[in-house]
C-alpha cells in the first residue's frame, strides 16, 4: 500500500492567481498601462510562443491576470468591460476560478472572441496583441472582425502584462537529451530526408512546434511539465545542415555528440538574423500554420522572404508511429495496467473508511506508477473527481477543492510518461451501489466506447466520420458530451497530439500506426460525471470476402471496466461479448505480473457476464 503524503505542491490552490483581491488590481493596472500606450483593449490568450497546450510558468499570463487555470482560454480586456472565453470542457470550472464580476465568462461554441469584438468595439478603437502569442491565421481572423467594427489591430512588443508581473518566473532551462533509435525507430538522417521529400523544391522549413523538433532530431527535453519538450526552434534548409536554436546550457554532451555532422546549434537570439538573411536571399520558407508566431512570419516577409504558411509535414509523419514506437507504447501500457490494477484493488478497500479524498486517490495512483521504477512524470495533471466534481470534465483537484469520496461514482483520468511511451486512461468507479440513473448513463457511455472500439472502416475515413458511433447510445436518450471523443497521443511526447482526432472537427484521415484515445463521457452538472477511456492504435484489418482494404482499432490500455456500474439489462449480446473478451485479455496480460494481494481482486473484477 502506498504511503500518501498529507499534502503536495501540485495540489496547491494557486490562490495567488484565483484570489479576486489580486485579480482586481491587476486588471486595473493593465487598463492603466493600455491607456498610457494609447490602446483601447488587449487580448490575452493562454499561449506561449509555440502554442503549446502546457506552457511554462513564465507564460501563464492568463492565469496570472484572471485566475483561470484551464489548458485553453482567452481574455479580452477593454476599458469598461472584460470577458473570458472557454470551450465546453471549462464552462463550469471558469466560474469557480474567475471573478465573474471582472471577467464575463463566454463559451466559444456560442460566442467567439471575434464576434464579441464586433459587438463591443467602436470605430477608431485600437486593440493590442502580442505577435509572439498569435499565429498568422489567428491575427487575420482578428483583423477581419476589427474591420467590421471599424477598429484596428496593433502589435505590442514587449507584452504590456510582463512589466506588471513583478514576480514572473524565469524561462525554463531543461536539459535536452537523446531519444535512442531503439525507442524512436528511424535515425535523424533518415527523418531529415523524409521531411525534405515532403517540402516543395528549394523551400526550407522553420520548425516552431517543439514536438516536431523533438521527433525530427530524436531528442527530448525538460522545459514543460507533463511533456518532455525542449522549447526551441529549428530550421531545415533545402540542402546542408539544419540549425537548432536553443540555449547552450540545454544541450547535453550526449545530444551534441549524437547530432555531430547532422545539425548545428545556435543561440535563440540568432533566429531573427537567420530570418533576415533568408529574406534577403528571397528564400521560400514553410512555417507551420498551427504553431508559428505571427512575429516570425512578419520578420521573414519584411526582409523579402516568401513565407509559406501551411502544414508542417512533420506533424503527420510524427502521428504515424514507427514499429519501435509502437513496441514501446505497448510495453508502457502493460506497465501502466499493472499500476492501475494495484490502484483499483487498493481503492476498493481504502474508500470504505469514508475518509479517502480526491488528493489521496491521485497521489496513490501516482505512487503505484512510480513503484514500477520507470515513470518519468505524469502525462497530465490527474483528474481525481468525486461526485459533482466529476461533472467538470477537466476538473483539477486542489487543496481547497479537495473532498472525501462518498457513495456514487468516482472518476479518475490519469496517465504516465515513460521513456518508451505515453499513457492516458480513465476509469469511473462505483462507490457503494450507484443509483439507477448513474448506472443507465454509465452503460450508455460504455456502449459508445464499445461501438468505437469495434469499428471497422475503409482507408480515408476521418475521425469526424467515426465520432457519432460513440455518441449514438447517448443521443438515443437525448444526452451528449461537449468534448471530442478521442485525441491523438504521442510516443513519449504530448498526451494530446494532432492532427489525428475523433471529433466533429476531426477531418484528417486515420492511418495505420496512429494512436488515439477512445473516451466518450456524460456529465450531469452538479451531480456526477462519467468517462471511460482507453488508448487505441489504428491497425489494418482483414475482412472476410471484403472488397476494400479496411482499418480498425487495437486497444492498448489494460484495466477492468467497473462491472458494478453497469445496467446489465441494457447491453446487447455483442457488447457483452466485447466486454468479456476485453476483460479476458486484461486478466491474461496482467494476472502473472501483479502482486498476490491484487490477483483475487482482478479475477473478480474481470469475471465474465453470462446471458
Amino acid at each position: 500500500m502506498p504511503q500518501i503524503p498529507s499534502t503536495q505542491s501540485r495540489f496547491q490552490d494557486f490562490s495567488d492567481h484565483r484570489d479576486p483581491a489580486a485579480a482586481a488590481p491587476r486588471l486595473a493596472a493593465l487598463r492603466a498601462r493600455l491607456k498610457a500606450l494609447g490602446i483601447d483593449g488587449f487580448i490575452i490568450p493562454r499561449a506561449d510562443q509555440h502554442q503549446n497546450e502546457y506552457v511554462p510558468p513564465c507564460d501563464e499570463r492568463l492565469a496570472w491576470l484572471t485566475g483561470f487555470t484551464g489548458s485553453a482560454g482567452t481574455a479580452l480586456v477593454l476599458a469598461d468591460r472584460a470577458a473570458i472565453f472557454v470551450d465546453g470542457r471549462y464552462s463550469l470550472q471558469v466560474r469557480d476560478d474567475v471573478d465573474v464580476a471582472l471577467f464575463a465568462p463566454q463559451q466559444v461554441g456560442e460566442t467567439s472572441p471575434e464576434a464579441w469584438l464586433e459587438v463591443h468595439l467602436t470605430p477608431g478603437m485600437v486593440l493590442g496583441y502580442d505577435p509572439w502569442l498569435h499565429t498568422e491565421g489567428q491575427v487575420k481572423r482578428l483583423e477581419a472582425a476589427l474591420d467590421k467594427a471599424g477598429a484596428r489591430l496593433k502589435a505590442l512588443e514587449p507584452n504590456p502584462l510582463d512589466a506588471l508581473w513583478q514576480d514572473r518566473p524565469p524561462a525554463p532551462m531543461g536539459m535536452m537529451v537523446v531519444q535512442p533509435t531503439r525507442l524512436a525507430g528511424p535515425g535523424v538522417a533518415e527523418k531529415l530526408a523524409l521531411i525534405r521529400s515532403k517540402l516543395p523544391n528549394a523551400s526550407g522549413l522553420l520548425i516552431s512546434d517543439p514536438h516536431n523538433l523533438c521527433w525530427a532530431f530524436n531528442l527530448r527535453g525538460a522545459d514543460i511539465a507533463f511533456t518532455p519538450l525542449a522549447l526551441a526552434y529549428g530550421y531545415i534548409p533545402p540542402e546542408g545542415k539544419p540549425v537548432i536554436f536553443c540555449d547552450a546550457a540545454k544541450i547535453s554532451s550526449g545530444l551534441s555528440k549524437a547530432l555531430a555532422g547532422l545539425a548545428t546549434f545556435a543561440a535563440p537570439a540568432a533566429l531573427p538574423a537567420l530570418l533576415d538573411e533568408l529574406g534577403q536571399r528571397a528564400m521560400a520558407v514553410r512555417l507551420d500554420q498551427a504553431t508559428a508566431a505571427q512575429a516570425l512570419v512578419k520578420r521573414l516577409s519584411s526582409a523579402g522572404g516568401k513565407a509559406e504558411v501551411g502544414h508542417d509535414p512533420i506533424t503527420l509523419l510524427k502521428a504515424t508511429k514507427s514499429a519501435a514506437e509502437l513496441a514501446g507504447m505497448r510495453r508502457a501500457h502493460l506497465r501502466d495496467g499493472i499500476a492501475m490494477v494495484h490502484f483499483l484493488c487498493w481503492f476498493d478497500k481504502a474508500v470504505r473508511s469514508g475518509r479517502l479524498t480526491e488528493i489521496d486517490a491521485a497521489l496513490a495512483l501516482e505512487e503505484f506508477r512510480r513503484e514500477g521504477g520507470q515513470l518519468r512524470d505524469l502525462s497530465f495533471p490527474t483528474i481525481s473527481a468525486a461526485g459533482p466534481h466529476a461533472a467538470i470534465p477537466h476538473y483539477r483537484v486542489s487543496e481547497a477543492s479537495n473532498i472525501a469520496i462518498s457513495p456514487g461514482l468516482f472518476l479518475i483520468d490519469s496517465g504516465g510518461q515513460y521513456r518508451d511511451g505515453t499513457t492516458d486512461i480513465t476509469r469511473t468507479i462505483a462507490v457503494g451501489r450507484p443509483g439507477r440513473a448513474m448506472r443507465t448513463c454509465f452503460t450508455r457511455v460504455l456502449q459508445g466506447h464499445i461501438a468505437l472500439a469495434r469499428a471497422v472502416f475503409p482507408h480515408g475515413t476521418s475521425g469526424a466520420q467515426l465520432d457519432a458511433l460513440a455518441r449514438l447510445p447517448l443521443w438515443r436518450e437525448g444526452l451528449d458530451f461537449d468534448h471530442g471523443t478521442g485525441h491523438g497521443v504521442g510516443a513519449y511526447l504530448s498526451v494530446h497530439e494532432g492532427p489525428q482526432r475523433i471529433s466533429k472537427m476531426g477531418h484528417v484521415a486515420l492511418q495505420a500506426g496512429m494512436i488515439l484515445s477512445n473516451e466518450p463521457g456524460y456529465y450531469r452538472a452538479h451531480e456526477f460525471g462519467i468517462r471511460i477511456e482507453n488508448l487505441v492504435v489504428v491497425v489494418d484489418v482483414k475482412v472476410k470476402n471484403g472488397e476494400r482494404p479496411m482499418l480498425g482499432f487495437e486497444t492498448l490500455s489494460f484495466a477492468p471496466i467497473d462491472r458494478r456500474a453497469i445496467e446489465f439489462s441494457l447491453l446487447e449480446h455483442h457488447e457483452i461479448d466485447w466486454l468479456n473478451d476485453y476483460h479476458a485479455t486484461v486478466r491474461q496480460r496482467l494476472l502473472p505480473q501483479i502482486n498476490n494481494h491484487a490477483k483475487k481482486w482482478l479475477e473478480a473484477a474481470t469475471s465474465p457476464f453470462l446471458y
